[in-house]
């Protein structure tokens, strides 16, 4: 066997292993599996129980989870639009964009509808009829609920019964309202509507007897979709506006409109985790959900960096001493690369739309392509420069499909693929094999073991048949690990005068 095929094999080896010698890691969106009947479409509420991880969405379903990186899918019935799912007295209690009350001996159910909401007084005294309701039990058993006005009103709360949770204990109280002051908070995608918002999704935790109440603004249909936050000493108050909002927002990338979520502490530990929609610019209205851990200063200010790169998973640190992995696939089918290439495109949604770090763009491969690729070579940036090495040890893909808002695909989005490495460009070696993957997802996250290369290949070998292929994201994650100066590329316009070629 030649010196070259033994590298190969070698490579091989590697990269089939699992990633645990590195640590497991997750990256934004979260690759969250899709069963009948449930799709996880934002307004994410996650609630610990006994060591489990219960996750529940706008969509319908819930997700079990072991340590908050790994869900699976559970047929659950009852689930409001914006659900909300709570513990009080050895039951679980599920509300959301209803006027209606559910409750249950068990996470996953099976739900009674205990009726609505009662006593709850006009419109005038705060209520709305039960938008994104948030039930709270304080540490002394006493349960509270919080819900959003429409548009600017802001965010309420009230007392609840402690027999009844559907029924008010006093008068609501207005916590706080829209603050034209607080940019961020505004309506459009520059913040340009200075009398307009939508304050929405109240969520509360206490740490060190300080109550956080974070919510959302300026709309689910922006990608400015934002989280801030409010601090008190009581469950209802008064709360002062936190000096480092907005807690959670980001406009640019692939990760953005970064609100309506849950705050989760880690069982055991002081370490808590942000669970957040994320807004999508294509398809139109299109989310999907993400995470990031929390930090609290000595002074009690939270805050929350948005991440849309490989990061360590929840109860686990980053080795200071290892590379940081970023996206190396971004521009590279345009960026003078001549062997970066696709098998087909669509007039319209070409190959470059699958790596431009946007979700407003989709590549979609020829209709009778029956097993599209995407060939990237990383490195050089242009036939001018020196050959750069890559180390890359991750893949996240974004399908597009029939996804809707608000709920399940008309089909399941199983998507069957590999991911291959290459130092010339021929010779390829396969690192992620899912040619005969079986669950549905249309956000995958693939980490493996670390593999120089120049060269990466996606093959799509199986889908949806009954909707079109298209790719929203291909990023293959790793970093810079040396040059070859020996590996000049030959200048395209070497042949011209140097005023041609400039």
């Amino acid at each position: 066997m030649s010196a070259r095929k033994l590298l190969l094999s070698a490579l091989a080896m590697a990269a089939v292993l699992t990633a645990s010698a590195q640590g497991k890691r997750y990256c934004n969106p979260l690759p969250m599996p899709i069963g009948p009947g449930g799709n996880a479409s934002g307004d994410v509420t996650v609630l610990e129980e006994g060591g489990k991880y219960y996750m529940c969405c706008t969509g319908g379903g819930m997700w079990v989870s072991d340590d908050l990186l790994d869900w699976e899918f559970h047929a659950v019935e009852h689930i409001p639009v914006a659900p909300d799912l709570v513990k009080y007295e050895g039951r679980f209690y599920l509300t959301g964009n209803s006027d209606h009350v559910f409750v249950a001996d068990h996470p996953l159910g099976p739900y009674t509808d205990l009726g609505l909401f009662k006593n709850t007084g006009p419109i005038e005294k705060g209520w709305n009829g039960g938008f994104d309701t948030k039930i709270f039990v304080d540490d002394d058993g006493q349960p509270y609920l919080f819900w959003p006005g429409r548009g600017i009103s802001g965010i309420y709360g009230v007392k609840l019964n402690p027999r009844d949770l559907t029924e008010f204990a006093g008068e609501p109280v207005h916590l706080f309202g829209f603050n034209p002051m607080h940019a961020w908070e505004r309506y459009g995608e520059m913040n340009e509507y200075p009398t307009v918002a939508w304050i929405e999704g109240p969520w509360i935790i206490k740490r060190n007897g300080i109550y956080y109440l974070e919510y959302s603004a300026s709309g689910t249909q922006w990608k400015t979709y934002a989280e801030g936050y409010y601090t008190a000493t009581s469950p209802l108050g008064p709360y002062s506006y936190a000096p480092n909002n907005p807690l959670l927002r980001k406009t640019e990338g692939l990760v953005t409109g970064t609100a309506h979520g849950s705050i989760v502490r880690l069982k055991g530990t002081d370490e808590w985790w942000q669970f957040y929609t994320i807004v999508l610019s294509n398809p139109p209205g299109g989310r999907r959900i993400g995470m990031d851990r929390v930090r609290f200063d000595a002074d009690g200010l939270m805050s929350c960096a948005v991440t849309d790169t490989p990061q360590p998973a929840p109860g686990t640190q980053a080795d200071p001493q290892a590379p940081a992995s970023i996206p190396v696939t971004i521009n590279k089918m345009v960026a003078m690369n001549a062997l970066s290439k696709c098998s087909s495109e669509q007039p319209g949604f070409p190959a470059a739309y699958a790596v431009d770090n946007y979700s407003g763009t989709v590549w979609m491969p020829a209709a009778d392509d029956a097993q599209p690729t995407l060939t990237v070579e990383l490195s050089p940036a242009t036939r001018f420069d020196v050959v750069q090495h890559f180390t890359v040890d991750g893949v996240r893909i974004l399908f597009s499909g029939a996804r809707r808002r608000f709920g399940a695909p008309a089909s399941l989005p199983v998507f069957q693929y590999k991911l291959e490495v290459s130092q010339d460009g021929e010779q390829f070696v396969t690192v992620v094999d899912r040619t005969r993957n079986a669950t549905a997802r249309d956000t995958v996250w693939d980490e493996f073991a670390p593999v120089n290369c120049r060269f990466v290949r996606l093959t799509v070998t199986g889908w949806p048949k009954e909707t079109p292929l298209g790719i929203i994201d291909f990023t293959v994650f790793g970093w810079p690990d040396g040059y070859d100066s020996a590996a000049v590329a030959t200048p395209v316009f070497s042949n011209l005068p140097l005023d041609s070629a400039r």
